[in-house]
């Protein structure tokens, strides 16, 4: 990893593996459930992680801030919640992303996390941008489903002007219609245009968000679809989320991966890199 988006990531606490010229690795459930099941998930990751030498970024949302329903699960507390992540953090020696939904969460969640994730609804905001960046910590941003591909550069640039310069944009598909996102692997190498590392978001990639039950479907059989493509085109990194059993997660379980299914993917992914290379 020698490009100039590439310092970037050179510059997470903790990273592995950074030698080895494969894609990075974003994944884990889609919120901190419970005490435990965040543990297991992340010692299972590591291991594949381990296995096919892949830089491995542990991510969970501390909260759930953008749910259809009210009565929909949010979270087991914002505090224990990013404790458990910073114990993830330290158990398991990997870096920790989380997202923010607040000028007030970004302050909050830097104590505990090594990346600020900005969630693709909330790219435009100028202040969440702004208390990110003067965090100092690494700020993931997630392309709105509204935006185009060009325009994310200015994104980038508010969380540059707070003088930190370690942003990443993630692509999470484009909104047609009503109940449904397409990829555009232009995006990615026009994102790497702004010098920094460009993430391909596998499964929120196949959401199939406003159904009229409140509750977000998904295609979980296409995530191998989506994430060969994208590491073919030359995706930085990859964001799949992942669950032991996804009909029983408590958030986005309709588009998970679930964790049996994942060694087997990074596998055939690994190869698709080292052809490309």
């Amino acid at each position: 990893m020698t490009s100039p988006a590439m310092n970037i990531i050179e510059q997470i606490p903790l990273i592995n593996h950074l030698d080895s010229n494969n894609f990075f690795l974003i994944a884990g459930p889609c919120v901190v459930e419970d005490e435990f099941s965040p543990f297991s998930i992340a010692e299972t990751i590591l291991l594949i992680a381990e296995k096919y030498r892949i830089p491995f970024i542990f991510k969970a949302s501390f909260r759930k801030a953008n749910r259809s329903r009210s009565s929909s699960f949010t979270g087991i507390g914002d505090l224990k919640a990013l404790e458990i992540l910073s114990a993830i953090r330290q158990k398991y020696n990997v870096p920790v992303v989380t997202d923010i939904h607040t000028e007030s969460d970004a302050a909050m969640a830097a104590q505990y996390v090594d990346i600020l994730q900005i969630p693709a609804f909330l790219c435009r905001q100028s202040e969440l941008l702004i208390a990110a960046g003067e965090t100092g910590k690494v700020v993931n941003i997630k392309k709105g489903q509204f935006s185009s591909a060009e325009t994310m550069h200015f994104a980038v640039e508010k969380v540059r002007e707070t003088g930190n310069d370690k942003v990443m944009l993630t692509e999470r598909g484009s909104m047609f219609g009503y109940n449904d996102l397409v990829v555009d692997y232009r995006n990615i190498p026009e994102m790497q245009k702004a010098g920094v590392p460009v993430i391909l978001d596998v499964t929120h990639s196949l959401q199939q968000p406003n159904q009229p039950a409140g509750i977000t479907g998904g295609r979980p059989d296409l995530i191998s679809t989506i994430a060969k493509a994208g590491v073919a085109v030359g995706v930085d990194g990859l964001f799949i989320e992942t669950h032991p059993d996804p009909a029983r997660a408590k958030s986005d379980g309709a588009n998970m991966l679930r964790l049996d299914m994942l060694e087997k993917l990074m596998e055939q992914l690994v190869r698709i890199r080292e052809a490309i290379n």
